[in-house]
C-alpha cells in the first residue's frame, strides 16, 4: 500500500499498513496551504514526508497540524514536524495540557517504551467549535469528546461532497484516559448530522457514501448502547 488521492485535495500519506504499524491513520488536506491531520506515532515523519513528495505536493507548505487527541500513535511526529517546517499545531484546550506537559501515562507513550516530550501547542481549541480559514477553504474543528475529553474530528467541504476525518471514534474507551460514553454518544450523534459523503476513519479507512458513513457510525453506537 502506498499513500493515496481521496478525493481532489484530500489524501492519506500514512497508516499501519502504508508507514509503521505504530501509527495512525494520517491525512493530508490541500486547501491553498497544506493541513495534516494527525502525525502517527513518530517514527516514520521520514516516510510521510515522503509519501506527501510523491504525491507531488512540497511537505515545507504544512503550515498546519491538528492534532485529533492527545493518545501517542497520533501526535507522536508533531515535535518533528513543527521543528523542521515552523508548523502551528491545533488542539483542544482539554487534551493541549496532557501535550504540553509531556505525560507519558495519558498520553499513552509508556504503553509504547518511548518518552513524549513536552510540546506547546499553538492554538488552543475551546469551546464546541474553530472554524479555520485557509486560502481555498477552511477546516471546521469540532470538539467530539468521548475517546478522550478533548478529542476533536475535523471536516471540510469539497467539489466531491464534506470529508469527515473521525479518528478513533471507535474507542476504545478506558476511564484512565477520561473516556466518558454519554459524551461520547452526543459527539457521535453530532457527526451523524453533518451528513458527511466520507469518512477518513482514525485507523479502519475510508468511507463512502453517506450511506457507509452513517452505517459505521451507527455500528458503534448500537454495539455500545448495549
Amino acid at each position: 500500500m502506498g499513500p493515496e488521492e481521496i478525493v481532489k485535495g484530500v489524501y492519506i500519506v500514512g497508516s499501519s499498513d502504508i508507514t509503521d504499524p505504530k501509527d495512525c491513520s494520517v491525512y493530508l488536506a490541500d486547501v491553498g496551504e497544506l493541513v495534516l491531520i494527525d502525525t502517527g506515532g513518530g517514527t516514520s515523519v521520514d516516510a510521510i514526508t515522503g509519501n506527501i513528495a510523491r504525491l507531488g505536493l512540497d511537505p515545507a507548505k504544512i503550515t498546519t497540524i491538528i492534532l485529533t487527541h492527545c493518545h501517542i500513535d497520533h501526535i507522536g511526529g508533531a515535535h518533528v514536524f513543527k521543528k523542521r517546517f515552523g508548523s502551528r499545531i491545533v488542539m483542544h484546550e482539554l487534551d493541549a495540557d496532557v501535550v504540553e506537559r509531556g505525560d507519558s501515562r495519558m498520553t499513552a507513550a509508556h504503553w509504547y517504551g518511548v518518552n513524549f516530550a513536552p510540546l506547546s501547542v499553538d492554538v488552543r481549541m475551546s469551546g464546541e467549535e474553530q472554524r479555520l480559514k485557509f486560502p481555498r477553504g477552511e477546516v471546521v474543528c469540532l470538539h467530539t469528546p468521548g475517546h478522550t475529553p478533548g478529542s476533536i474530528s475535523v471536516y471540510t467541504d469539497t467539489g466531491e461532497g464534506r470529508v469527515l476525518f473521525g479518528q478513533d471514534i471507535h474507542g476504545p474507551f478506558f476511564a484512565e484516559f477520561g473516556a466518558d460514553m454519554s459524551r461520547w454518544q452526543k459527539s457521535m450523534e453530532r457527526l451523524l448530522a453533518l451528513k458527511a459523503d466520507i469518512l477518513c476513519e482514525g485507523h479502519f479507512g475510508v468511507y463512502r457514501p453517506n450511506e457507509k458513513v452513517t452505517e459505521y457510525i451507527e455500528r458503534y453506537l448500537d454495539e455500545y448502547g448495549e
